[in-house]
C-alpha cells in the first residue's frame, strides 16, 4: 500500500509543527510529507525580531528553532524558496513555483495543511516602496532593516503604527540612538487596551523621549531626489525621517484559499472546526496566522496573530493527520509586550468588545506594586478589571507597569479560561513572599474591588 502524502503550505510555526508532529506519529513508509516555504527560513520566532534588531538577541540564527536541514533529517521534504501559487481542491493538488528558476509543477496530496501566515499591512501610499521604508515580519525583513540602520547617517526614525510591533520597534530604534516619532491613527497607543490604559502607555513613552502623534492618518511617504524616504506625511504635518518602520498590523494571507473557495471569516481568516480542519473539507487543515479562532469570552471568532497559537494549532493538526486526536478549543486573547522598562499586558475583552457582544459590565482600576512596598525594587503597576454585571464573571484584565507587571496577566488568563467570577478569584491561593508580591497580589486586589462593586450593585 502506497504511503499517503501530506502537503504543507508554509514552513514556519504552524506548518512545521504540524509536519513534525505527524512524522512522530507516522513513519516514512506510511506518510510522505512535502512542505513548501517561499522564504529561506523555517521554524523561526517572528516575535523575536524586534529584540534581535534592538540587540537583545545577538544573532539571527538564534531565532531559528529548526533549520531546513534538520527538518530534512527527520524525513520531511522541505522545499524552501518555493511558493504555492494555486490550490486545486477538487483535484487534490497544489501548483508550486520555484522563485529562483520560475519553474512550476503540480504536487498531489491526500492531506493538505494551510499555514500561509499573515501579511503586514502596507497601504498603497506614495513612497511606501522607498528602500528605507521597512516592514518587520520575516527574518529577511529584519536583516534588511539592520542593514539600513548600519549605513544610515541620519538619526531620525518614524514608526507608523502604535500596536505591539510599533511600540517594540520604537524601543529598538531608540536603543540604536535614533530620535523616534510614532505616528498612528488611534486615540491612544495600543488599541488593544482601553483608552485610559493606552494613555498611560503614551505618557510613559513620552517620558522615554519618544514623540507620540495620536489621531494622525498617514497620507504618504515623502521621498528625496535619491528616491529614499525623507519624511512621513499626514493631513496636518510632515515628520522628518531617515528610516521609516511600518507597524500597522497584519492581515491573514488567504488569497490562495479565497481563490479556491475555502470558507473565511469576517477578518478574512480561514474558518476551521475544533480539530483545525477547514470547515466543509475533510482533507484540508489550517492553522497559524491565516485562521480565525474562537474567542472563549465573547463567543465570536477573531484573528489573532501569535506564535503561541500557531504552534498549538500545528500540534493539533499533526496529531489528527498522524492518526491521533486533538482539538483547539479557543483563546481568551492574552498578549504581553514592553517598551523599554514599561510592561503592557491584556487578556479577555476591552470595554468596546463587551459592548459589541451585548454584555453589561462594571470596571475597576487599582494601583499597586510588584513586590511588598517596603522591599527594594518594588515597582508600580495599574490593573484594570472588567466583570459581567450581576453574574460577576471575569471578562477582561489589562495591566500597565514596570518590572514584574506583565506576566501577572497569566493569572487572569487562567481565570478567564475557567470561567471564574471575580469573587472566586479573591480566594486564589497565589504564591507570596515580599520579593515577589505584596500580601495581596495586584490582580487579587482588583478582584476584591470588582467584587465589592458587584455587591454594591455597580
Amino acid at each position: 500500500m502506497a504511503a499517503e502524502r501530506m502537503v504543507v503550505v508554509g514552513g514556519d510555526a504552524a506548518g512545521m509543527s504540524a509536519a513534525s508532529q505527524a512524522r512522530r506519529l507516522r513513519g516514512r513508509d506510511e506518510l510522505e510529507i512535502v512542505a513548501f516555504e517561499r522564504t529561506r527560513f523555517t521554524s523561526y520566532s517572528a516575535c523575536g525580531i524586534p529584540y534581535w534588531i534592538a540587540g537583545d538577541v545577538r544573532e539571527r540564527d538564534a531565532l531559528v528553532a529548526r533549520t531546513p536541514r534538520e527538518h530534512a533529517e527527520r524525513g520531511i521534504d522541505l522545499r524552501t524558496g518555493t511558493e504555492v501559487v494555486e490550490l486545486d481542491v477538487p483535484g487534490q493538488r497544489v501548483l508550486a513555483r520555484d522563485l529562483e528558476s520560475g519553474e512550476e509543477g503540480w504536487t498531489g496530496y491526500d492531506k493538505l495543511v494551510l499555514a500561509t501566515g499573515a501579511s503586514p499591512v502596507r497601504p498603497p501610499l506614495p513612497g511606501i516602496d522607498a528602500p528605507n521604508v521597512h516592514g518587520v515580519q520575516t527574518l529577511d525583513d529584519g536583516q534588511a532593516l539592520i542593514d539600513t540602520l548600519a549605513r544610515t547617517e541620519g538619526r531620525r526614525a518614524v514608526v507608523v503604527g502604535a500596536g505591539y510591533i510599533g511600540v517594540e520597534m520604537a524601543e529598538a530604534l531608540l536603543r540604536h540612538g535614533y530620535e523616534v516619532t510614532v505616528v498612528h491613527r488611534g486615540e491612544q497607543p495600543m488599541s488593544t487596551l482601553d483608552p485610559d490604559m493606552g494613555r498611560m502607555v503614551r505618557d510613559a513613552m513620552t517620558g522615554m523621549g519618544i514623540t507620540v502623534v495620536d489621531g494622525a492618518a498617514v497620507t504618504g511617504i515623502v521621498t528625496g531626489a535619491d528616491g529614499r524616504a525623507c519624511a512621513v506625511a499626514t493631513d496636518d504635518a510632515e515628520y522628518p525621517a531617515d528610516v521609516v518602520v511600518l507597524g500597522i498590523g497584519v492581515r491573514p494571507r488567504t488569497e490562495l484559499a479565497e481563490a479556491a473557495g475555502l470558507p473565511r471569516g469576517t477578518s478574512g481568516g480561514l474558518l476551521t472546526d475544533l480539530s483545525m480542519r477547514v470547515r466543509g473539507h475533510e482533507d484540508i487543515w489550517a492553522g497559524g496566522d491565516c485562521v480565525e479562532v474562537l474567542d472563549l469570552v465573547s463567543g465570536r471568532t477573531r484573528h489573532i496573530a501569535l506564535g503561541t497559537h500557531a504552534n498549538k494549532h500545528g500540534q493539533v493538526i499533526g496529531a489528527n493527520v498522524g492518526g491521533g486526536y486533538a482539538t483547539f478549543p479557543g483563546v481568551v486573547g492574552t498578549a504581553v509586550s514592553k517598551v523599554c522598562d514599561l510592561e503592557i499586558a491584556r487578556t479577555g475583552l476591552r470595554e468596546k468588545d463587551a459592548h459589541a457582544v451585548g454584555l453589561r459590565f462594571d470596571t475597576v482600576t487599582i494601583r499597586s506594586t510588584s513586590r511588598a512596598g517596603y522591599f527594594p525594587g518594588a515597582a508600580e503597576m495599574t490593573v484594570k478589571m472588567t466583570a459581567e454585571r450581576r453574574t460577576g464573571r471575569l471578562l477582561g484584565v489589562q495591566i500597565v507597569g514596570r518590572e514584574g507587571a506583565g506576566k501577572r496577566v497569566d493569572v487572569a488568563a487562567v481565570a478567564l479560561t475557567a470561567g471564574m467570577t471575580v469573587e472566586q478569584m479573591t480566594s486564589l491561593d497565589l504564591g507570596y513572599a515580599p520579593p515577589f508580591s505584596p500580601v495581596w497580589d495586584p490582580v487579587l486586589v482588583a478582584a476584591r474591588k470588582a467584587t465589592a462593586k458587584q455587591r454594591a450593585g455597580g
